[in-house]
């Protein structure tokens, strides 16, 4: 079954905490995003200032243009998942290899202008792969629906991968992306600037359950 993982995108600890704060109280998988201001445009809370919950699964999203820099911070940092990007300056799958010698999942993601093709030849060594229809390094954004085609060609390649999707998701598309095959539903901004965080998670999580029943 699907699941919707709200996002954490902060500039500062105060606000990281908050919103991982408030979004513990009632998500199964959160996803947190970390920017390096150079492969993204922002820049949050270095790794060594960062907590993450371990009563639950949570994700790290390495928007990082260099991740080995920060790999051994990763390990000790224990998330379930690392997902870094196609485009960023690493040997993909030796940073995967020692994520997975830490039973730490790696996930890789694919932006907007890239062709998935261009990963096809590492994409096998991932358990996960995202397609990416956000904008770096903040919350919102439209989600790009042509992109679902990404989906189907993931799917296609490498059958095993569970699929995540980051950018836009919301109430009125998350159908779509469900019933296109997505796994796994970051989501921003329809969840961290809802009036009430909490009932607009269980809109989006009903929807998917009954999509799903």
């Amino acid at each position: 079954m699907s699941v919707v993982c709200p996002t954490v995108t902060a500039y500062d600890i105060h606000e990281y905490s908050r919103q991982l704060r408030l979004i513990s109280l009632f998500a199964e998988r959160v996803h947190v995003d970390l920017m390096d201001g150079v492969f993204a445009p922002t820049v949050s809370p270095g790794l060594e200032e960062i907590k993450i919950p371990h009563h639950g699964m949570a994700d790290v999203h390495l928007m990082y243009q260099r991740p080995m820099d920060v790999l051994q911070q990763l390990i000790h940092l224990k998330p379930y998942m690392v997902v870094i990007h196609n485009e960023a300056d690493v040997h993909h799958m030796h940073f995967v290899a020692e994520l997975h010698k830490h039973d730490i999942k790696a996930g890789l993601a694919i932006l907007r202008d890239t062709p998935v093709e261009y990963a096809y030849q590492i994409m096998h060594s991932f358990d996960h792969v995202l397609i990416f229809s956000g904008k770096l390094g903040y919350h919102g954004g439209e989600a790009d629906l042509g992109l679902l085609d990404k989906v189907r060609k993931v799917r296609e390649h490498h059958p095993d991968a569970e699929i995540g999707w980051d950018g836009g998701i919301n109430e009125h598309n998350i159908r779509q992306l469900v019933d296109a095959g997505v796994d796994v539903l970051n989501v921003g901004g329809s969840i961290q600037k809802a009036s009430n965080p909490e009932a607009a998670y269980a809109t989006l999580k009903e929807i998917i359950e009954r999509d799903n029943g």
